[in-house]
């Protein structure tokens, strides 16, 4: 009988999930999810929560992996709800549990590190991953939209095969092996191998207008008073999670704006600072806060990828997505 018990799942597979869901640089708000396969089932975490709550949250779901894995050539609806081991969860699967079905690897950790996006979201990042991943077991995937168009993609370019390390352009990467403490190892490896520093940017010197219903957070002001960098935030959206949970790039509010800024999004370039809606949920804050851990460090002169419109389109219309944005709303 497979087991559906929460509390049977490895503590050094928790207790790593939560160590890297806590840090900004690899997991933003309800981003990355973290699988362990055990005793037949794929135990992957739901859809909307938090990976820093794994010691001490339920934020698992037990999912059948064959069953996860046949979503993928189109026998389902792709969210694996019908995968759903425990009858009793009111929890959603991940969507993009079906890649975590594809790996045979006991541990498949999947994290949406700056130092990777940085890289894979340029033309010359992508160039400089060949050198810098030398000696490594690694692949790297072209941009889909998460869930089975992503788990197809994987599939195609690694032949069928399970690299160690996967990188996924704009978006992170996966880490796949049968010890917990490969995958430690892989990680750590991965970000000192693809480490970027902060540049030195223009900030902003004076004091950010106050405007109804809005938060100057002026320790992103770079957003806005660095020439390059402000083009850059303008430009698109550069992994899927912005367009999540900020919206398509970020907007600019023209005038003094007394009444407040119109715009259905979150976040808001205005004047000399980046603006908060005061009542945008934490994940908000989370991906205002990524936006400028990545584009702070990617070099001058690097040529960026955004995602394409088509794509932000698809991302903002997805039901799947609608549902992880609740979640995280919810806490």
């Amino acid at each position: 009988m497979i087991s559906t018990l929460q509390e049977e799942l490895p503590q050094g597979f928790k207790r790593l999930s939560a160590e890297i869901g806590s840090d900004p640089l690899l997991v933003q708000g309800p981003g990355g999810n973290t699988s362990v396969k055990q005793g037949g089932a794929m135990w992957i975490k739901a859809s909307g929560t938090m990976l820093s709550d794994a010691e001490t949250g339920r934020i698992f779901v037990p999912v059948d992996p064959a069953k996860a894995l046949a979503e993928i050539d189109g026998s389902g609806d792709g969210s694996c709800r019908d995968a759903v081991l425990d009858p009793r969860s009111e929890l959603r699967p991940s969507v993009e549990t079906t890649f975590h079905a594809l790996f045979p690897q006991k541990f498949v950790f999947h994290y949406h590190s700056v130092a990777t996006i940085c890289h894979s979201a340029s033309l010359q990042g992508r160039i400089e991953l060949v050198a810098k991943l030398y000696g490594l077991d690694w692949a790297s995937v072209r941009y889909r939209k998460p869930g089975v168009p992503l788990a197809k993609e994987i599939r195609a370019a690694t032949g069928g095969g399970a690299p160690g390390v996967t990188i996924l352009e704009n978006h992170g990467v996966i880490v796949a092996a049968d010890e917990i403490e490969e995958i430690a190892r892989l990680r750590s490896e991965v970000e000192k191998r693809l480490h970027l520093p902060v540049r030195r940017l223009r900030r902003c010197r004076t004091e950010p207008p106050a405007v109804p219903g809005w938060e100057p957070v002026p320790e992103y002001s770079a957003l806005v008073e660095d020439h390059e960098t402000r083009i850059r935030a303008l430009s698109g959206s550069y992994y899927p999670d912005h367009v999540v949970f900020l919206g398509p790039a970020l907007p600019v509010s023209i005038g003094k704006a007394k009444e407040g800024f119109d715009t259905e999004y979150p976040a808001v370039l205005h004047a000399n600072c980046a603006y908060l809606r005061k009542s945008a949920p934490p994940a908000a804050r989370a991906m205002l806060r990524c936006l400028f851990d990545v584009l702070s460090r990617i070099p001058r002169g690097w040529r960026l990828h955004p995602i394409p419109t088509s794509a932000e389109d698809e991302l903002l219309n997805w039901d799947a997505e609608k549902y992880r944005k609740r979640m995280s709303a919810r806490g």
